[in-house]
């Protein structure tokens, strides 16, 4: 019987990414609820010829080498069907890792306290870029303890093009003390390759 938290289910990304990882992350999605894991972010690099990068994780924020290896396994022969990407591509089934990104609203609140970095889409003050102290959510927005300049300030979240931890010393201690594996659980990777695709006619980004 599947146990898990319906608002982990059910809590929508609000930070998603374009174009072809957004293809990808409609497919992986539910794919990824079955087993239990919860989508973060997908990414599409031309690191090794190609590689698809999708992130999940568990309800506690981490996700271990096994959870990786059954994601990918169950997340390989949905994408050869489903044909998302033009061409021949790596895929790369991750952790969140300690200096996570932030697409939730339940992810500002969970890691209140911490230190993130955030760009906009629009200018704010005539500034996209903001660090500082996460103070959680309020309304549509979230508030920061911005290092510069010194004052706590509100960025609405439909404007947050990306969000994500910054490594400090206090969040290391800490994420190493939640994990019951430490390091292993919070920062393994599992690669899984997809051979022999051949490109798609008429898709692009």
């Amino acid at each position: 019987m599947d146990d898990r938290p319906t608002a982990f289910a059910e809590e929508p990304r609000l930070i998603v990414e374009p174009g072809r990882a957004a293809r990808v992350a409609a497919i992986a999605e539910p794919v990824l609820l079955q087993l239990g894991y919860r989508l973060v972010r997908v990414r599409i690099s031309g690191a090794d010829g190609c590689t698809v990068q999708i992130m999940a994780e568990r309800p506690d924020g981490a996700l271990a080498i096994e959870d990786c290896e059954a994601a990918s396994r169950a997340l390989s022969p949905v994408l050869d069907l489903d044909d998302p990407i033009e061409s021949t591509y790596r895929l790369e089934v991750s952790s969140p890792g300690i200096d996570r990104p932030l697409v939730r609203r339940s992810d500002f609140d969970r890691y209140a306290g911490h230190v993130a970095k955030i760009e906009m889409t629009v200018p704010l003050d005539g500034r996209k870029r903001f660090r500082g102290a996460l103070l959680g959510t309020e309304g549509e927005c979230v508030r920061l303890r911005a290092e510069e300049p010194a004052a706590e300030i509100s960025l609405p979240i439909d404007d947050i093009a990306e969000a994500r931890l910054v490594l400090t010393d206090e969040h290391i201690s800490q994420s190493l003390r939640r994990s019951k594996h430490g390091q292993r659980q919070m920062q393994q990777t599992s690669a899984a390759p997809v051979q022999d695709r051949r490109p798609n006619q008429g898709k692009g980004d």
